[in-house]
């Protein structure tokens, strides 16, 4: 789960870029996500600690990219994420344990499928 959670384009929908995981993947794949400012397109880039993530700053208008941060608001941050408004963007400041990632999942079936 830790590294599922540390994928690029999770990131980018946990610091609240992206309304899904699958409007963050396109974002990513789309080149508009920097890691410590260089522009990474490969959504399972794992990302580690202390690196930043932000988004281009094309999209620091774009009206979806707006109300998913509008929405993420709601949702409430998570603690081994640091948040930074004003960059749009954040950095992982530790590897999450399992209780503090917000997913209801039967892990052993995700070990299953990879296994294949």
């Amino acid at each position: 789960m830790q590294l599922l959670e540390r994928r690029l384009d999770n990131i980018v929908f946990r610091l609240g870029f992206a309304a899904s995981r699958a409007a963050a993947r396109q974002l990513v794949t789309h080149g508009n996500v920097l890691v410590n400012g260089r522009k990474v397109d490969i959504a399972s880039y794992l990302v580690r600690v202390g690196e930043e993530v932000t988004v281009h700053d094309k999209l620091r208008e774009h009206v979806g990219v707006r109300r998913a941060l509008e929405n993420m608001e709601k949702r409430g941050r998570l603690g081994w994420l640091d948040y930074s408004t004003e960059s749009f963007g954040g950095r992982i400041v530790s590897i999450p344990s399992r209780q503090e990632i917000p997913t209801e999942v039967d892990e052993q079936q995700i070990v299953e499928l990879y296994s294949k």
